[in-house]
């Protein structure tokens, strides 16, 4: 609760030398001003306020002293010392030393010797206490500014509270933004260090809780001569003035470390920008403010804040310099008065483009930002800002008029400075509610008279750091994958048996069939003229033609002519196929002639050879097993439909069908796929079958209802739409897709009584499930529908892929068929969601104008309906329909429209991300994609996501996040592509072992692939003694026609290279 008040307390103050010095001759001891053994206490202060000081010790000859000190303050979270507070301003501590009294002195005086001090911020991060160890810094005239750089005091405090300051929502859901301003480069000329004394100031206004925004202020800017850059590493410095300890200004473990500029989030970080940036940041002038300011974020601030972002990109950070007005002895200065009517000059401001830190686990961004000069109308353009911290909110200029806010000390030094400010404070109260009604002339005195050019001719620019302890949008963690992860995730299958088919296999077969044949004739030549003519005895020439016209007549006679042409026919075969790779008809007679001749010329000496030659017989090789399952036949169909290769596609389907006749969702899966390729006959066949293996299947009935609307049989539509509302009463989807059939027909009363029954139905289910969500936007109610819906821009690895394929799945609450998956459904919410629920349920056939009729009406009837503007899920099924129609620029605007809706939705940047790449643009499309896999939550279709994104990986020859992101998809829905993809990445990567097994197993699941041969032929090439498995891909890599000309290029370079894999050589 609000009202309860913790207690944060500083126990056992202990001063010791550093690092437990070692004490010797050499060692250092506290010394005061005016002894060796001083007498000091320690005074603590936080936010202005002096909480107590410690009893006067004396420090031991060791230099040790214990005070034993407690003291505490209260944290309220609605007033002072709330969570900004202990975000953003630490504890001080200062050891003061009492210096002895001398004659006549009445008083003691104390000087002080050094200060520390203490972050709370542990306290933010759920601890209860804490204890640290914080280097006392020199003040000013101490005798620790002589110390040794090795010889250091310290103070020990422990710091608790009763209960954790945050709750365990505030844990989860808050967060700590920092925000660091470096310094302001290239200022103008007029920015000049004599003269008056000026106040630079920065401000930026950061959401909250509320509606109003919370101003975060810079002040007191070292304005800088030009000369040399700016050390890095340097120190943070906190957010508060007059510290009396220089050291004890900068943040501990806190440093501005920079980095190239090709790193940086901001404007000027392209190399043409580097000349430019190098002589501002180490030539010209500069204001340095090197201060990080702190902020708590409560949720509800977080979610504004990322609300803000996704709304408007930039944020405004705005400049200016203000005049120093002190007060002299005696007078007061118009400060103390309560005048509020000194004018700003020199109002600039740089647009910070924040949209980065939307993106999942960005948690910091940094950069150069330009500084223009400041005009309401631009700002509220570009940063929807309606309000101008030094300009609307003037009356606050007043706390930098003297320069700073407290030092958070009371010392002797320094209680002037803080009276004085205790008193400002008084007069401004008072101030503010005397002026509670002259806002206008608040506006107007403080109001610049007209935009200030300087920044922009000096080329001014900001570097600001904002940062956050916890990313807006949490980002996946890398999923490990182990050193031999590609055998580990190929299935364990049974070995393929050893094909030996190849070029000299198909030689050696013919040299057997000739040898055959050829002791087959000289069998019969011995039954016709005996054996011993044969044995050494002279035959003249006529004698040995008349017997050769008888043997040639006796095997005409017998047919064993015949059997012998026969016999050699499939080895010639072979030969045609294997070493000359022919395959397909001859263009013409004239290459038919050509080959023919040469072929004769090759087989007649072949022949020669083969008839001193002895070879064994070929051995017929087993049939393969089938490793598909039903489920891979599925997603192997949807890949070649989106792929464009419909004709293999079909083969799946009806593999499907095959195996399962009985099966309703194999029938409609391939009905839907001939809608797509406008086989409207055979589509309604299918969805027939289905319906005839159970007639009261209501998307049977659904289906077979669209088909006969594109087919234009409106009667036969109208009885199957009225028969689905009939046999299921209680389904939403049947009386909306009657509704909206009849409002095809423009019967206006069957219209409204179908919609009135979706309608009635939906708002029965809701009460019933009890799944009502109250909307944030307007008090009114959304109400949750799940749709069961599959929807997909094709994968295709070029950029003339085709167009996305949608297909349906039975809803949970009406029991499937056998063997029906259900896909994970999509949740719409709207008035009513029917409209929404229609669009994204209807069996859309790309370029069908009656598909697209029922889409687009649903949509219309859903914009209706919508109370607040259009939700995205709306943008992102307009952006769909664009996008079967090809229309891409109508595409893009409504997908501009759904990110501006919801920033975080992974379906959005996945959609995104499919229209770049068809569109051609790769580089937006694989920031899409990188952001798409990198959300929690996944995309509806992540595989598609995976291989278009490797695919381009693999085009920016980035082999090693290729190989990852194929992984992915492998992991998650192996196919051919998938491999394929792995295998591409580690040939590339030159790791041979990997690449063929992950081509053998997308080999395994599409051996028709003819990139799949052509990596495989090079892979064999590579591995020394593989030129018959070379030979054998290069094969089929040329029979399956691979249409890849620098691929085939790239086979026949390494060919040429090895000897071998070409057995046309």
């Amino acid at each position: 609760p609000l009202d309860i008040i913790s207690a944060i307390r500083l126990v056992n103050y202990l001063l010791t030398p550093y690092k437990n010095w070692n004490l010797s001759e050499n060692s250092y001891v506290l010394k005061g001003v005016k002894g060796e053994t001083p007498v000091t206490y320690v005074r603590v202060e936080y936010n202005g306020t002096t909480l107590g000081d410690s009893s006067k010790t004396d420090v031991s000859s060791s230099g040790t002293v214990i005070y034993n000190f407690t003291t505490s303050f209260d944290y309220n979270p609605d007033g002072p010392n709330s969570l900004d507070d202990i975000a953003h301003k630490p504890i001080f501590l200062t050891v003061i030393e009492v210096l002895p009294k001398e004659k006549r002195q009445k008083d003691e005086k104390t000087v002080a010797l050094g200060q520390a001090v203490v972050d709370l911020l542990p306290l933010l991060q759920g601890k209860c206490s804490f204890e640290t160890t914080v280097p006392l810094h020199a003040a000013p005239g101490s005798p620790m500014e002589n110390l040794r750089p090795d010889a250091k005091c310290a103070l020990e405090v422990a710091v608790s509270v009763q209960e954790s300051l945050l709750s365990a929502a505030q844990l989860s859901g808050g967060n700590l933004l920092r925000v660091t301003l470096e310094a302001a480069y290239s200022v103008p000329d007029a920015f000049i260090p004599t003269g008056p004394q000026q106040n630079y100031m920065v401000s930026l206004q950061v959401p909250t809780a509320g509606e109003k925004e919370y101003p975060l202020l810079f002040k007191n800017g070292v304005l800088k001569l030009g000369g040399e850059k700016e050390p890095l590493p340097r120190p943070k410095k906190w957010p508060i003035s007059n510290i009396l300890a220089p050291g004890a200004q900068s943040i501990p473990d806190s440093f501005i470390v920079g980095g190239s500029y090709e790193d940086e989030d901001g404007e000027l970080n392209k190399t043409e920008d580097r000349e430019f940036r190098i002589q501002a940041e180490s030539i010209k002038k500069r204001i340095v403010w090197d201060v990080e300011r702190r902020c708590y974020l409560e949720p509800a601030a977080v979610l504004n804040l990322q609300k803000h972002i996704a709304e408007s990109r930039y944020w405004p950070v705005e400049i200016t310099r203000v005049p120093v007005v002190t007060s002299t002895k005696g007078k007061s200065s118009k400060a103390d008065k309560g005048d509020d009517d000194g004018q700003i000059s020199f109002h600039g401001v740089a647009y910070v483009n924040v949209v980065p830190l939307l993106y999942p686990g960005v948690k910091r961004i940094r950069g150069a930002f330009r500084v223009v000069a400041y005009q309401v109308c631009e700002v509220f353009e570009k940063t929807k800002c309606l309000l101008s911290v030094f300009r609307d909110l003037g009356h606050q200029i007043n706390l930098t008029k003297l320069g700073a806010t407290s030092a958070g000390i009371n010392s002797p030094h320094s209680r002037a400075v803080a009276s004085r400010n205790q008193k400002e404070d008084k007069v401004r109260e008072k101030d503010g509610q005397r002026k509670v009604g002259a806002k206008e002339k608040l506006r107007h005195s403080t109001e610049v008279p007209g935009p200030c050019p300087q920044y922009t001719e000096a080329g001014t620019f900001l570097v600001m750091e904002i940062e956050l302890d916890k990313a807006l949008v949490p980002k996946r963690l890398p999923e490990e994958l182990a050193a031999r992860c590609v055998k580990e995730m190929i299935p364990p299958r049974p070995q393929f048996p050893c094909r030996t088919a190849g070029a000299k296999k198909a030689v050696k077969d013919y040299h057997s069939q000739i040898t055959s044949i050829a002791g087959a004739i000289l069998d019969e030549y011995h039954e016709l003229f005996g054996k011993q003519v044969t044995d050494g005895a002279m035959i003249d020439h006529q004698t040995l033609e008349e017997q050769k016209c008888q043997l040639n007549y006796e095997l005409n006679r017998s047919g064993k002519y015949f059997a012998f042409k026969e016999q050699l026919k499939h080895s010639v075969v072979k030969i045609v196929r294997e070493k000359y790779l022919k395959t397909t008809a001859f263009n013409n007679l004239e290459q038919l002639q050509a080959f023919q001749s040469e072929l004769y010329v090759y087989l007649v000496d072949q022949m020669h050879i083969a008839l001193n030659q002895l070879l064994s017989q070929d051995t017929a090789a087993p049939t393969l097993p089938t490793f598909a399952s039903c489920e891979q036949l599925r997603l192997f169909a949807h890949e070649a439909e989106v792929t464009g290769d419909y004709e293999l596609a079909s083969l799946y389907y009806q593999q499907r069908v095959a195996r399962d006749r009985q099966n309703i969702q194999y029938w409609l899966d391939y009905g839907a796929f001939c809608l797509l390729i406008e086989e409207d006959i055979k589509a309604q066949e299918c969805f027939r079958e289905a319906l005839s293996l159970n007639p009261s299947h209501l998307y049977s009935l659904l289906l077979c209802g669209i088909a006969a609307v594109i087919m234009e049989h409106y009667e036969e539509a109208e009885i199957f739409f009225e028969d689905s509302s009939c046999l299921e009463p209680s389904s939403i989807l049947a009386w909306t897709l009657l509704g909206l059939f009849y409002d095809i027909q423009d019967n206006d009363i069957r219209v409204e009584m179908a919609f009135h029954e979706a309608n009635k139905l939906l708002q029965a289910r809701l009460t019933k499930e009890k799944t009502i969500i109250e909307a944030a936007e307007g008090g009114g109610k959304c109400y949750s529908l799940s749709l069961f819906w599959t929807s997909s821009i094709s994968p295709k690895l070029k950029s003339d892929s085709v167009e996305p394929v949608v297909t349906i799945q039975l809803p949970e609450e009406e029991a499937p068929a056998k063997g029906t998956k259900k896909i994970s459904p999509s949740v719409i919410s709207s008035k009513t969601g029917v409209w929404l629920s229609m669009a994204h349920s209807g069996i859309v056939k790309p370029m069908c104008c009656f598909s697209f009729q029922f889409v687009h009406r649903a949509l219309a009837h859903e914009l209706l309906c919508l109370q607040g503007g259009p939700s995205c899920d709306y943008y992102l099924v307009l952006a769909q329909t664009h996008m079967l129609k090809k229309n891409f620029p109508k595409a893009e605007e409504c997908l501009q429209e759904a990110i501006q809706i919801d920033y975080l939705n992974p379906n959005v940047w996945a959609q995104k991300g499919h229209l770049c790449y068809l569109s051609g643009n790769l580089s937006e499309a694989k920031e899409c994609y990188e952001r798409t896999i990198s959300f929690v939550t996944d995309a509806a279709e992540m595989h598609f996501v995976y291989l278009r994104l490797g695919s381009i990986y693999l085009e920016e020859k980035e082999y090693d996040k290729a190989k990852q992101i194929y992984l992915l998809a492998c992991k998650k829905s192996a196919s051919c592509l998938t491999w394929l993809g792995v295998g591409i990445a580690c040939y590339r990567l030159k790791e041979m072992g990997e690449a063929e097994e992950a081509l053998s197993e997308a080999n395994a699941l599409n051996n028709n692939n003819a990139e799949v041969w052509a990596y495989l032929a090079l892979v064999c090439m590579k591995v020394s003694g593989r030129q018959l498995e070379a030979e054998q891909c290069y094969k089929y890599t040329v029979k399956l026609e691979l249409n890849k000309e620098d691929l085939l290029q790239e086979i026949h370079e390494v060919q040429q290279i090895v000897g071998f894999g070409n057995p046309s050589f």
